[in-house]
């Protein structure tokens, strides 16, 4: 039986485009606090591919994973939703 990976997408902000082909891409997600049972904000940094060196701070991004690219980049830019206003 073959197993077919669905393949992960977040949306999120470039916060970081300081390094060579590499932005990072914070992520929001609400999540329910287990004892106030209340949302609460979690963020999460990923380390994203720009091969063009493309994309810069305030970017609104669409990311998906992939294999392994250096020790802390799994993911790639899928498309551009909204460009910042610089």
């Amino acid at each position: 039986m073959i197993k077919i990976r669905k393949i992960k997408t977040k949306v999120g902000v470039v916060v970081s485009d300081k390094m060579d082909k590499t932005v990072v891409v914070l992520v929001e997600r609400l999540v329910l606090h287990s004892v106030y049972k209340r949302r609460v904000k979690k963020f999460s940094r990923f380390k994203v591919h720009d091969k063009d060196n493309f994309l810069h701070m305030g970017d609104r991004v669409e990311i998906k994973e992939t294999r392994p690219l250096s020790k802390d980049k799994r993911w790639y830019i899928s498309r551009i939703i909204e460009r910042a206003n610089s």
